[in-house]
């Protein structure tokens, strides 16, 4: 009798595939008894077949245990006991969900789009090699690009995953900042250090890093570089002069593709100085390969009060400017 679901997780890297899996596939026996499903592995890829709902829960168990694959033993028993104990009692999840499934965090809740406009930036991102998302802040752009990303780093569709803002000075000065260069970026950088925390933990992260599978930093440091088979994400990017948008969509390289974020609403630039988003748009949009996506208060996923602030304040801009 055929199996009514089956999906397939890529695990490259060998010691979290022996954790997922167990020493003699032990953990895979007793998921496949717990849940009833059949679970495969053959290489890097972990295949999970059956019911769909049982599927969606085993997927949200095998992300969940890649998380704490980094710990210490004595910490990953008790941990993998609680992670089977929650994904049995997890609600039942409809195939179309998911269909929709992008990434799951390291404490195995799952990322999907919230809103049409997201589904639109992540089908955009599955087909576009340059994908423009603008709106306010609040709304998934940073943080689904990021999961993107990850999930095609896992994948192996990409060697590489580079985050990239420009240190753009917003109320205080680098150069008053205590510390080294690094010391004094670092907070600028912040943001997708967290949403990649989220999704891989720091130990993992942390390991990619050092092999440069993974790069953080400024986006002064692209200057003259080729970006090959990478996934780039610049964020931020009201905050470019054109010279910098132009230099840094000009990086891209044989087999990569490029997320440009930005909120023109939160322009940080010196008075009269032109963002390189804006200027992008008008040059770029109509191009083939480009897509823009734009977003607003209803796609706002924080706390409910972000998407009122949001809405008050343009009203007041609207005023302003009729004055």
């Amino acid at each position: 009798m055929a199996h009514a679901y089956e999906i397939t997780i890529l695990i490259p890297d060998p010691e979290e595939m022996m954790f997922v899996t167990g020493m003699n596939d032990q953990n895979i026996d007793r998921i496949e008894r717990e849940f009833g499903v059949k679970v495969i592995s053959r290489g890097a890829e972990l295949r999970i077949s059956g019911d769909p709902a049982a599927v969606a829960r085993v997927s949200d168990l095998v992300a969940a245990m890649r998380g704490i694959s980094t710990r210490d033993e004595e910490l990953r028993k008790p941990a993998l006991e609680r992670l089977i104990g929650d994904a049995k009692e997890r609600p039942v999840v409809a195939p179309e969900e998911l269909r929709e499934h992008i990434a799951t965090t390291t404490t195995g809740k799952r990322i999907q789009p919230q809103s049409a406009n997201q589904r639109r930036y992540v089908e955009a991102i599955k087909g576009n090699d340059l994908v423009f998302a603008i709106g306010v802040a609040g709304t998934g752009k940073s943080y689904l690009a990021v999961a993107m990303g990850v999930q095609a780093l896992r994948e192996r569709r990409v060697n590489r995953l580079i985050l990239t803002r420009p240190a753009v000075e917003a109320g205080e000065r680098l150069g008053f900042l205590p510390g080294d260069l690094r010391e004094k970026v670092d907070p600028y950088l912040r943001p997708l250090y967290d949403a990649l925390y989220d999704l891989m933990p720091p130990e993992r992260s942390a390991r990619a890093m050092e092999r440069g599978e993974i790069e953080v930093a400024p986006l002064a440091y692209m200057r003259g570089r080729t970006l090959n088979e990478a996934f780039i994400i610049l964020d931020e990017a009201q905050n470019t002069t054109p010279a910098q948008m132009k230099m840094f969509l000009t990086r891209l390289g044989y087999g990569s593709q490029a997320v440009v974020t930005g909120d023109v609403t939160q322009i940080d630039l010196e008075h009269g100085q032109p963002s390189g988003l804006l200027v992008a748009r008008g040059v770029l949009e109509g191009v083939e390969g480009i897509s823009f996506v734009d977003f607003d208060e209803r796609d706002v996923i924080r706390h409910e009060l972000v998407a009122r602030i949001v809405r008050a304040y343009e009203r007041h801009e609207k005023g302003r400017g009729a004055t």
